[in-house]
């Protein structure tokens, strides 16, 4: 229980055991759980701690980008030519297709200044190595000032790989994972890495769109907020922060009351409920699964000051179709992103676009997209934009 406390105070950045610290940071004493509590006017460790969850500051008042400034992308597309296993089909064609989609339709340059393309047939701006692919994820975010937008694309294979990161930030002990080109002898790029490269610094009102066509993709920028489609068509919410506290306080409450055994036991509770997706936050009361990302992990909640949203193929704990669709081989997300537009039409909300890709891969796939966002979207009245 101890590891798991350690765990959600570095998540939620609540003082959970009162020693005035929560994620290696001291914290003001309004930040306690004893003090959340008793905003939240809880007094029982068998009470519902919503009330307490809702003192998270959501960041729906901060400003939407504009996306009227500076348009920047990165590319990555990888078939993994010349491997023994693992070769795919459709990675490069992917970003041929993606590149074009933002060119023709959103205006972004293709100069060297403002557009880079790494793909492992040559063809592009360098190869996708590890080294490369960090490099290009530092010139993107580069000198990103408001109403910059930024768009990020990868297509190639995703995996998991033994959370061995100081933070210890994964429940499930996994690192999500990107697999550059040369992975076999540089090693892959957890979504550790891709948080502090292209989401932790960059600044209020830039906009950050990626696109993660892979395996175990759905919340590798760790972002707080995911958002999913049900088989029945409705868009659900889960607000990961909520859920890690109300997880710390219905057994932490109980530990401080001296009832280990009952706060070990509501602790599991809650944490298999969590993993599980069967009751917590925001999810609609849905089917075990139709939750966003409360399959398999739980994400370290990193607040973001910009608007970053990334769309993910599958969730973390799904593969993702490597696919052939009239004659070409692409990434079913990549394919399903382009398509809902041409459905739709460019003017479309973002609770409009996930549910045309929701309903375009449903029949042929069982992967299902996800969407997560630094900040909370009102999906229903915020139209995509970038």
């Amino acid at each position: 229980m101890g590891a798991c406390m350690s765990k959600v105070e570095d998540a939620t950045g609540v003082d959970i055991d009162g020693d005035g610290m929560a994620g290696g940071k001291k914290v003001p004493a309004a930040r306690s759980l004893q003090a959340m509590m008793a905003s939240a006017n809880v007094t029982d460790s068998k009470e519902d701690y919503r009330g307490a969850a809702d003192n998270f500051d959501d960041g729906a008042s901060v400003p939407l980008s504009t996306c009227t400034g500076n348009k920047r992308s990165l590319f990555v597309g990888i078939n993994y030519i010349g491997h023994s296993q693992g070769v795919l089909r459709g990675c490069i064609n992917d970003v041929n297709n993606l590149r074009e989609f933002i060119t023709t339709k959103f205006n972004f340059p293709t100069d060297g200044g403002h557009m880079r393309t790494l793909l492992d047939d040559g063809s592009g701006d360098g190869m996708p190595t590890k080294a490369n692919m960090l490099e290009g994820m530092r010139w993107l975010v580069q000198g990103a000032q408001s109403g910059d937008s930024l768009f990020f694309h990868y297509s190639g294979h995703g995996t998991h790989q033994k959370d061995v990161s100081p933070e210890k930030d994964e429940y499930d002990g996994q690192d999500e994972a990107l697999c550059p080109s040369d992975y076999n002898t540089a090693g892959l790029i957890i979504d550790d890495d891709l948080h502090k490269l292209l989401v932790a610094e960059l600044p209020q009102g830039v906009r950050m769109t990626a696109i993660i066509d892979a395996c175990h993709s759905g919340s590798m920028f760790d972002l707080p907020y995911s958002y999913g489609v049900s088989a029945g068509g409705e868009v659900q919410e889960v607000d990961n922060r909520a859920e890690a506290l109300k997880l710390a306080m219905a057994a932490g409450m109980a530990i401080i009351s001296g009832n280990t055994a009952f706060g070990m036991k509501k602790g599991m509770e809650a944490f298999s409920t969590y993993q599980g997706g069967g009751g917590g936050g925001g999810g609609g009361g849905g089917a075990k699964g139709d939750n966003p990302q409360t399959d398999e992990k739980a994400i370290q909640i990193r607040t973001t000051v910009a608007d970053v949203i990334q769309f993910s193929g599958c969730r973390d704990s799904q593969t993702s179709a490597d696919a052939s669709i009239a004659g070409e081989s692409t990434g079913a997300m990549s394919w399903a992103f382009i398509t809902a537009f041409d459905q739709g039409g460019l003017k479309q909300s973002y609770v409009d676009l996930l549910k045309r890709i929701r309903e375009l891969l449903t029949k042929k796939y069982s992967q299902v997209p996800q969407m997560s966002s630094g900040r909370k979207l009102n999906l229903s009245t915020v139209d995509f934009l970038m």
